[in-house]
């Protein structure tokens, strides 16, 4: 067990949940003034946005070339590190919810939180870990910032605020995830 809690602390793991952890009680405790209910996707998005840009800067290890140089399988690794920070960003969200009123349905939280992890984990197959939290941001406040969703490209391109069950955000998502995950799985962080 040992390899596991120095694999943690190489990947910044204790301080990403702590962010995720904080950025959902607080929006959390946001919402709960708000009447609402299921209506404003964008408390929910931002939660798991920033669960998933916090996790996503832990996708790289203090030293790129020990990680490439060690006798061990990475892709499984990697894989299952993407496939982890996706479930434990959507559990925070699921859990924080149990207290009060639900922001999201959970079929919402997981598919958003699929497809930020999923751009988080191409971000740091692209550009690095250190750098990986740029892409959810991107897309986050382009779909914050972009018209209503009309056409296909534009409902393609504001899918985490789809309602769940809309085709375009699940298969969106669901193509994000797929690639970003095996994109790090396979190429592993950039320099």
């Amino acid at each position: 067990m040992r390899w596991l809690t120095l694999y943690a602390r190489s990947r910044q793991v204790p301080a990403s949940l702590a962010a995720v952890v904080i950025s959902a009680v607080a929006v959390w405790t946001l919402a709960r003034d708000d009447s609402g209910g299921l209506g404003d996707p964008r408390l929910p998005v931002l939660v798991l946005a920033t669960g998933a840009m916090a996790a996503s800067t832990g996708l790289s290890g203090q030293d790129l070339a020990l990680d490439r140089t060690a006798a061990v399988r990475w892709v499984p690794r990697r894989a299952a590190h993407v496939l982890l920070c996706g479930a434990v960003v959507a559990a925070v969200l699921l859990t924080v919810q149990t207290m009060g009123e639900s922001m999201a349905t959970t079929a919402f939280v997981v598919r958003d939180s699929a497809g930020l992890i999923g751009l988080g984990a191409l971000g740091a197959a692209l550009s690095g870990g250190q750098y990986a939290w740029t892409l959810p941001f991107a897309w986050l406040s382009f779909s914050f910032l972009a018209p209503p969703p009309t056409s296909a490209p534009m409902r393609v391109a504001s899918w985490m605020l789809l309602p769940s069950g809309t085709a375009a955000g699940t298969w969106t998502a669901l193509v994000l995830a797929v690639a970003g995950t095996a994109a790090y799985a396979i190429a592993g962080p950039r320099r």
